[in-house]
């Protein structure tokens, strides 16, 4: 099966303040993470994951600061901020409550 980079509206928000939420890191850092623990189906693209760090930095959920990568390349490290964690529990009860709604209608609970 091909890999997906299709998501819903606003998944990719809670997909990288997840992310976050375990430990600060860059953004190649991030695509990277989420494609790993989704067994490679998520693909996040520069051109989806960058413009999603900068509204997420605007909103104040996530800040940065210069780091220097594995590589010794120099890179902006995002990190939660406190209205970040209380934005992901948020998120989570949403797509919780979205996710048991779509089951419902597909008769799968």
């Amino acid at each position: 099966m091909p890999p997906s980079t299709d998501l819903l509206q606003g998944t990719l928000d809670l997909l990288i303040l997840k992310t976050l939420a375990l430990e600060p890191a860059h953004g190649w850092g991030i695509a990277q993470r989420i494609q790993q623990v989704s067994n490679h189906i998520l693909q996040i693209g520069q051109g989806s994951l960058y413009p999603a760090l900068h509204r997420l930095e605007y909103k104040g959920w996530i800040q940065a600061e210069w780091g220097a990568s594995e590589n010794n390349r120099r890179a902006r490290f995002y990190s939660l901020t406190r209205a970040g964690k209380k934005q992901l529990s948020t998120e989570l009860a949403n797509w919780d409550r979205l996710t048991g709604a779509i089951d419902l209608v597909l008769e799968r609970v």
